[in-house]
């Protein structure tokens, strides 16, 4: 005999596979963190192989397909696959343009955006199958706004919104949402560590007076790629306390 589902079970959101890339420190630990505490089961990737408590840890590098493709057969045997891609995984090198050199340009260009690229490929073909996926793309207010010192990062994360844009086009009728996070300011040991002086003065940059915790971010992620965002893809939704009002 068939059960009914009790009502919480009717309305209990689905458990999704998850992988975070970058996700052994930082937002990207904060967001795999958030997502375990939602059910879901999470992979996370780094180049140590370190992961959070509660997820499956899978040395990988983005600038590396192979290194990738390794990963994601991992997640998939053991959780199955991917419905729910976290691209995290960043580098900076800021310089000012005139003294930038090449490689620290196109490290930075070819690991943000390239490393973003590389991961959505290799998920993509599971999702069309499945008719259903929610990619999440981290940029920062810096692509949006533009910071002086990071043409390579600013430059990098900029072009993640054309890549989920270029994406919702491509498969936005197979179930499939692609959107941009921008977090601004995020209150981290790097943050703290910063002189005082230097952070009055991002602080008073800011509208909202203050840094944001890295898991007003990571709800944030756990929204958007969460059966309530269905409908929403291509945006660009900013967690910075209004410093880039929008751009």
């Amino acid at each position: 005999m068939t059960q009914t589902p009790s009502v919480d079970e009717a309305t209990a959101p689905a458990s999704r596979v998850v992988l975070v890339t970058g996700g052994n420190r930082g937002i990207g630990r904060t967001i795999a963190e958030q997502m375990v505490s939602a059910g879901h089961r999470v992979a996370v990737t780094s180049r140590s192989g370190d992961a959070p408590e509660g997820t499956l840890a899978v040395a990988a590098d983005v600038t590396d397909s192979d290194s990738l493709d390794t990963a994601f057969a991992t997640v998939e045997e053991e959780y199955g696959p991917v419905e729910v891609v976290v691209a995290n995984a960043g580098i900076t090198a800021d310089n000012l343009l005139m003294r930038m050199s090449d490689d620290e340009f196109t490290s930075v260009v070819d690991t943000n955006l390239g490393g973003s690229y590389r991961t959505v490929r290799r998920a993509i073909t599971n999702m069309i199958r499945a008719k259903f996926g929610r990619i999440v793309l981290i940029s920062s207010v810096s692509g949006l706004y533009g910071v002086a010192g990071q043409s390579n990062y600013s430059s990098s994360k900029a072009g993640l919104v054309g890549l989920a844009r270029s994406i919702t086009r491509e498969v936005g009728s197979r179930g499939i949402t692609a959107n941009v996070v921008a977090p601004g300011f995020v209150r981290t040991d790097m943050t703290d560590a910063l002189p005082e002086k230097q952070q009055k003065e991002y602080l008073q940059a800011i509208p909202a007076k203050r840094f944001a915790e890295p898991d007003e971010v990571a709800k944030v992620v756990q929204w958007i790629a969460s059966d309530d965002a269905a409908y929403i893809s291509g945006a660009v939704i900013p967690v910075d306390g209004g410093l880039g009002m929008g751009h």
